[in-house]
Formats: structure tokens, C-alpha cells, sequence
């Protein structure tokens, strides 16, 4: 009788212990999904700032290129008379407004990069559960035998 005992018990335990897992996994399941729901929530207004960064980068260097496109203009109009200054003027301020649309354009564009959008936190806390679920995986094999 003693011997008929020892079967449910240990049968009742791996239940209970295959029980709580499944809760733990459910559990587990929800967690990341939420964060990983937070973190595209960031990564995607991120993206948005880089966005509106390179449309400001790109309206700036449509001022300096009308800008450049005037400065052509006054050269073409001064090839006759000899005064020069209106279009070296316009010139250069083309030039200054196109260097900075340009560098305003990079740093869009850096935001934008792949890495910066990868949800790296929910990579590590999945790789953290991956481990520790294959080290309660090793305990419970440990326990049935």
C-alpha cells in the first residue's frame, strides 16, 4: 500500500510542477510581448524624429538649391556689365545653406540606421529567458530522476 502511494504523489507533483510552468510560461509570454510592444512604441517615435529631421534636412536644401539656381541667375545677368558682387553674394549664401541641409541630412539619416531600431531589449530578455528556461528545463529532468 506503502508502494501505491508513492506513484500519485509523485504524479501529483510533476502535475502540480507541469502547472506551475505552464503558468510561468504564460506569464513569461505576456511579459515580453508587453515589452516588446513598449520598445517598438519607442523605436517607432525614434523613427519619426529622424524622419521629420530629414524632411527639415530636405526643405533646407531645397532653399539652397533655389538659392544656388539665384545665384546662377545674377551670374548670367552680370556676364554683360562688369559688377559682379549681387551674384557672388547670393553665391555664397547658397553654398552655406546647402552645406548645412547636408549636414542635417546625415545626422537623419544616422538616426535611421538599422541598430538604432533594433529592439535590443527584448533581444537580451528573450536570450535571458531562452537560458534560464534551459537551466529549469535541466533542474526538472534532475528532479525526475
Amino acid at each position: 500500500m506503502d508502494s501505491d502511494n508513492k506513484p500519485t504523489s509523485q504524479s501529483s507533483s510533476v502535475g502540480s510542477l507541469l502547472s506551475t510552468v505552464m503558468q510561468e510560461i504564460s506569464s513569461l509570454v505576456r511579459n515580453e510581448a508587453a515589452l516588446a510592444k513598449t520598445e517598438m512604441t519607442e523605436k517607432t517615435h525614434q523613427a519619426m524624429g529622424a524622419i521629420a529631421s530629414i524632411a527639415m534636412a530636405g526643405a533646407v536644401l531645397l532653399g539652397g538649391f533655389l538659392t544656388l539656381l539665384a545665384a546662377l541667375v545674377f551670374l548670367l545677368n552680370e556676364v554683360l556689365p562688369p559688377d559682379t558682387t549681387p551674384w557672388l553674394s547670393a553665391l555664397i549664401v547658397g553654398v552655406v545653406v546647402t552645406i548645412i541641409g547636408v549636414m542635417m541630412l546625415k545626422a537623419g539619416q544616422k538616426k535611421l540606421q538599422a541598430r538604432n531600431l533594433m529592439p535590443s531589449r527584448t533581444m537580451h530578455s528573450l536570450q535571458s529567458d531562452k537560458t534560464t528556461a534551459q537551466q529549469h528545463r535541466h533542474n526538472v529532468k534532475e528532479e525526475l530522476k
